[in-house]
């Protein structure tokens, strides 16, 4: 499989290179969407468009055996691309600096490896939409395709995200809980404006903000458990707008993560008693919980398969193991509808730099693409042959 992948070489790199080169938003993957649907009927591949608003569904096999999924996310990030390359984006602000575009091509490359192989059963092309941003509902793309029963009958779901700190031919995987809740808060604390002459007129927010930073970034050294991952960060705080004059507000914005879901609520509520203190201050807070994505737990057994099949492709020096990380994935969805997991494949050119996600600067080694291709393939392949079960 792996030789057969490795073989497509220069048709994965067009297509990546073509969907790089026309970056879309989430819910706007519409070029995307086209090139994967016109792919998918040249190879033969039975297909349904429309998915939870731009995404397509692809299926090979008779559906007379086991059923597995294979994902692959389309969307872009608002980032202006620095990269001086033929492939450059040519749509200002927008760029594929978290690899979407090799994941498309990836599962576009699976589908060209198993569109001949004869099997009982079904593998289901997942071409999922907005991964990196919710619709008007708060809904991402992989919400969206669990609702709309694009995980319907699946008895296993597989994915796969590029890392650009690990080089070409290795990979990273673990089981249990490998990515973070994620929970973002919008806050203002509100104090009441005047002259910066007079602050004993005023009730100063920026004053109030002194402890209520402090308190906000003790939470996770002092009220959270040493033995649980967590994170409070405050990423946005503004007020005021020129030097004599004391606002009357302050907004922050604030990111929360946890793997534990416990965990996950004593954040928020431990934000909201930081907030308080504005209280004791005289003045006063709003908060609001923008509720993100869960934990992605990856399932043992699948992990197992994963790695059985990463190993005889890469040998085992190459296969590691991964660690919780802080970051999100929309994939939780799915692993949480059907058992799964997501393995992390290294596109880093081994003699370049490493290249780090959602950067302007973000490219990745192509000759890692068929490797990425030929892993989720074969892995499927076994499961739907009841070598995997």
């Amino acid at each position: 499989m792996l030789e057969k992948a490795k073989a497509l070489q220069a048709e994965l790199s067009r297509l990546r290179r073509t969907i790089h080169m026309h970056p879309e938003l989430g819910f706007e993957e519409f070029q995307t969407g086209a090139l994967v649907a016109q792919t998918l009927s040249d190879l033969g591949i039975e297909m349904q468009t429309g998915v939870a608003k731009t995404g397509i569904i692809g299926r090979i096999g008779n559906g007379n055996g086991p059923v597995i999924g294979i994902r692959a996310d389309m969307d872009a990030l608002p980032i202006l691309e620095a990269n001086d390359v033929a492939y450059k984006s040519q749509v200002p602000g927008k760029m594929h600096a978290c690899g979407h575009d090799s994941h498309t091509t990836m599962l576009l490359g699976a589908a060209m490896l198993l569109k001949d192989v004869p099997f009982d059963g079904e593998i289901r092309l997942i071409f999922q939409p907005s991964e990196e941003r919710q619709d008007d509902e708060g809904k991402s793309g992989g919400m969206r395709m669990v609702e709309e029963q694009a995980l319907e009958g699946l008895d296993a779901v597989i994915g796969l995200h590029v890392i650009g700190m690990m080089d070409r031919g290795q990979v990273m995987l673990d089981e249990g809980f490998v990515l973070a809740n994620v929970d973002t808060i919008y806050a203002k604390v509100k104090g009441k404006g005047g002259h910066g002459a007079q602050p004993h007129l005023s009730r100063d927010p920026i004053f109030m903000m002194g402890p209520i930073l402090t308190a906000l970034h003790g939470i996770v050294s002092r009220w959270v458990s040493p033995t649980e991952p967590a994170v409070v960060t405050v990423g946005k705080m503004v007020g005021g707008t020129v030097n004599n004059v004391i606002p009357s507000e302050v907004e922050l914005e604030i990111t929360c993560r946890s793997l534990n879901d416990d965990v996950r609520e004593q954040l928020v509520y431990e934000v909201e008693q930081a907030l308080s203190i504005a209280r004791n201050l005289g003045g006063d807070y709003e908060m609001r919980r923008v509720t993100g994505y869960p934990a992605l737990y990856n399932d043992p057994k699948v992990v197992g398969w994963l790695k059985e099949t990463a190993v005889e492709f890469l040998g085992a020096d190459n296969v590691h193991a991964r660690g919780p990380s802080m970051g999100g994935e929309d994939f939780a969805y799915m692993s949480r509808a059907s058992q799964g997991a997501m393995i992390f494949l290294g596109v880093k050119d081994p003699a370049g730099p490493p290249r780090f996600l959602h950067h302007p600067e973000f490219d990745l080694d192509e000759t890692a693409m068929p490797i990425g291709a030929a892993l989720l393939a074969e892995t499927a392949l076994r499961f739907v042959n009841k070598r995997y079960q």
